[in-house]
């Protein structure tokens, strides 16, 4: 396990974050909001119909100001946004991705032509308020672990074309990244298990030996639903395994009979208020979706310096 450990967790870094497929995506929301080419029929003339009224030469400055208190995320993106509607915008940020501000807080300032601004503002909001949302939710969640040494992860269920941005947010709130595709990790799910007929006893530790034997550079992870499930997956050597839907009090007695020989991870009807009960278990994961797809966009105004 030593050799690939770095892989079961993780916190993704922005440098980590390749920015051409990122530049696509702010290269989509630009043209769905200047152009109409997601309709049918006769197209109409593009353009920012309203900031085309406005003096080109203005320029002006404005402030990203927290409306509620919020974790921020996103911060990195102000610059690559504006620049896909045009240059000369400066950028002065006022705090750091996963820096936590009140409201009336300044997440950054901006000093140059209205014509770039203005047509770029709900792009620009739509994402920092996404990935905040995302940072905060996370925070309240591992707010609610306490202290804990038990990790909180979350999972693949994101936002398709968004995944690391988000996973990225997650990071920014606390919390910690599970695997980030398909590629990075075998994860022997009920599915998958169901379809070998390999759902307890020598099938499934055959199944497990099959998996560390094909790719020894890749952590294994294996989902059960019942204790009987541990033994065989014990036996053939699995790194990690989920304990999907289990109680309390089932928890408890996996992570007593695991005894260290893999990594615990628990998942499934995970809550802010499971977390702290969860946190005194002994763990060493919880993972839950909700941080992600159940997180709410926190608000965050531009506003313009008085003329």
């Amino acid at each position: 396990m030593e050799t690939h450990s770095r892989h079961l967790h993780r916190r993704l870094k922005w440098e980590e974050i390749n920015l051409v497929p990122v530049r696509t995506l702010i290269a989509a929301a630009r043209e769905e909001d200047l152009q109409p080419f997601g309709l049918a029929g006769p197209q109409r003339p593009g353009g920012d119909a309203t900031t085309a009224l406005l003096d080109p030469a203005v320029r002006g400055s404005a402030r990203l100001v927290a409306r509620q208190p919020l974790t921020v995320c996103g911060l990195s993106l102000l610059a690559e946004i504006l620049a896909a509607y045009g240059a000369g915008v400066k950028v002065n940020l006022e705090c750091r991705d996963g820096d936590q501000l009140d409201r009336g807080g300044v997440l950054a300032g901006l000093e140059g032509p209205a014509c770039v601004v203005l047509p770029a503002e709900r792009v620009l909001l739509n994402f920092l308020q996404k990935l905040s949302g995302i940072a905060t939710q996370t925070r309240r969640h591992v707010d609610a672990l306490g202290d804990s040494p038990t990790k909180l992860l979350d999972t693949r269920k994101t936002t398709p074309g968004w995944r690391l941005l988000e996973k990225y947010a997650v990071g920014c709130g606390g919390g910690w990244n599970h695997r980030l595709g398909l590629y990075d990790r075998i994860m022997l799910k009920d599915n998958h298990l169901a379809f070998a007929g390999a759902t307890g006893g020598t099938g499934l530790a055959d199944l497990v030996r099959q998996a560390r034997s094909s790719r020894p550079d890749l952590v294994v992870e294996v989902e059960v639903d019942r204790l009987d499930q541990i033994p065989p997956v014990l036996e053939a050597g699995a790194d990690v395994i989920l304990l999907d839907n289990f109680t309390v009090d089932q928890l408890r007695q996996a992570v007593a009979f695991m005894g260290g020989r893999a990594l615990s991870e628990a998942s499934g009807g995970v809550n802010l208020s499971s977390l702290s009960d969860l946190g005194r278990l002994g763990l060493d994961f919880i993972s839950c979706g909700s941080l992600i797809h159940q997180a709410t966009w926190v608000d965050i105004g531009l506003d313009w310096a008085d003329a």
